[in-house]
């Protein structure tokens, strides 16, 4: 009976949550109480890096090194533990054996938790099984986790979690922390590439007065000392060109740009753009630079011209198509818009193919092929293609095609059906500039949020004349998503914007 009455018993479960928190703090508390308080330790001297140890371990074998990270593992609890470190450059095994440290120091050890930083001094050697390692002479405690990091089997996993807590996530998951130096590369890259054609990096305001230089909904705030409203900057295209008005031939601006809109894999409120204006240039320059600057940072950051991305193979050898929309919505959908005059034709050839117009949009004819083009071509484009030539009814701030003046010289660059940057052969007819204005105020009245506003200022500039200039908005987050093979924008931002917890 009383074989079966253990049987029965339930199995003894480890420590809850909060009694391994308890412990911890325990420790701490022990270590203070014999005057070892990590928290009171303000440097340690590193000489060396995991991956430099690896790399140079003919050089380094027999040497004195010194390291400094998180354990992230521990095995064997006799005279000697195997524990890996891994630091800022990857993962390295420490040997830590009664011998070579103490019995004391030993014993210390091995109450460590898994979290724990530590700086370590040791020799380098590699173990019988071949495995670079560091025997330890001295560890000392630099940080004390107080909370343990996810299961290493199962790891950091829920997205959610992972973009709330991206400091964890760094920590337990190595392909995160690679997106983010492709990122840092990428940027180091696209400066570089502008310094060395002669352009001069500025900064302009992210407070505005006025919401203008693209179409998106502002957020607003409001200037105390001034008691006015202000608008977080949704473009940096109008202060850009008004340098160009002032003889700054060739400018770009890095930054944040901040939208009030909606989130998904592509969108966050605030992202990272580069805008670019050239002096005597157009939109085909501009081509020409967004071609090189993105296929070169592939072959520079990644050693090749082919990427994956969305599960597609993209090809970022040079030489991509230029493809005017009227031509592609003629490819893609057999609708012929340069044989169509008038706007109700349009609008009806439109309808045909189920397109319809946003209750906002003017029923013309620019508006029914720009949507035409976005509701059933654009999600169709895989490989790069500039789209050329878009309607002036969706393009403000486009110079007019001389030979169609229904028409932009204006073009966007689609790869793997999303949008990577928007260029222009910038207008600078401020007679037309300021009827163009006055239609996206009207649009405003109408009840559109995201159309622009009056900006007398820039009417102004040019009217001091503008010389012709080609204008280039990239979208940072989007390149980075491409070049780390990610198809949400959440994984190449370190801090996404997230909905509070309740």
């Amino acid at each position: 009976m009383s074989d079966q009455t253990n049987s029965r018993q339930p199995v003894q479960e480890g420590p809850s949550l909060s009694e391994l928190l308890q412990i911890r703090r325990d420790k701490l508390t022990a270590l203070r109480g014999q005057g070892q308080d990590p928290f009171v330790i303000t440097k340690f001297q590193v000489t060396h890096h995991s991956d430099e140890v690896k790399d140079r371990f003919e050089e380094l074998e027999g040497q004195t090194v010194r390291l400094a990270g998180r354990l992230m593992s521990k095995r064997g609890m006799g005279k000697a533990v195997f524990s890996d470190l891994q630091d800022g450059a990857g993962r390295i095994q420490l040997y830590v054996r009664i011998d070579d440290v103490g019995e004391e120091a030993l014993a210390a050890f091995k109450k460590y938790d898994i979290g724990d930083i530590v700086g370590v001094e040791g020799e380098v050697f590699r173990t019988k099984r071949g495995e670079i390692s560091i025997k330890a002479k001295t560890i000392t405690l630099l940080s004390k986790s107080l909370l343990p990091l996810p299961e290493k089997f199962h790891g950091l996993t829920d997205v959610e979690t992972r973009c709330r807590q991206r400091y964890v996530d760094l920590i337990m998951n190595p392909d995160v922390k690679r997106n983010f130096i492709i990122r840092s590369q990428f940027i180091k890259h696209v400066r570089d590439f502008m310094d060395a054609r002669g352009f001069m990096e500025v900064e302009t305001p992210v407070l505005n007065t006025i919401s203008g230089g693209a179409t998106a909904r502002p957020f607003i705030t409001h200037h105390n000392t001034l008691d006015i409203d202000m608008y977080m900057r949704i473009a940096t295209e109008l202060p850009l060109k008004r340098l160009i008005v002032g003889g700054l031939e060739r400018v770009y601006e890095m930054g944040r740009i901040f939208r009030n809109e909606g989130m998904d894999n592509r969108h966050n409120p605030e992202f990272t753009t580069i805008e670019l204006y050239q002096a005597y240039a157009d939109f085909n320059d501009m081509m020409d630079l967004f071609e090189d600057l993105l296929s070169s940072a592939a072959q520079k950051i990644l050693g090749a011209y082919q990427v994956e991305w969305q599960g597609e193979q993209i090809d970022l050898t040079p030489g991509w198509p230029r493809l005017p929309m009227h031509e592609a919505v003629k490819q893609y959908t057999g609708l012929d818009f340069m044989a169509i005059s008038s706007d109700e034709e349009a609008v009806a050839a439109a309808r045909s193919i189920g397109v319809e117009l946003p209750d906002t949009a003017d029923k013309t004819w620019g508006n029914a092929l720009y949507e035409c083009f976005d509701q059933k071509v654009e999600g169709k484009l895989i490989q790069p293609t500039f789209i050329t030539m878009h309607p002036v009814d969706v393009s403000p701030l486009a110079k007019r095609s001389p030979k169609d003046p229904r028409l932009t010289e204006r073009f966007e660059l689609f790869i793997c059906r999303s949008e990577m940057g928007n260029a222009f052969s910038e207008l600078n007819d401020p007679i037309d500039q300021r009827q163009r204005f006055q239609k996206q105020v009207e649009l405003r009245a109408k009840g559109d949020d995201e159309a622009g506003m009056m900006d007398e200022d820039f009417l102004t500039a040019l009217e001091y004349g503008m010389p012709p200039t080609g204008g280039l908005g990239i979208g940072i987050d989007r390149c980075v998503m491409l070049l780390t093979n990610n198809d949400s924008i959440r994984e190449v931002l370190l801090f996404p914007t997230m909905k509070p917890l309740d």
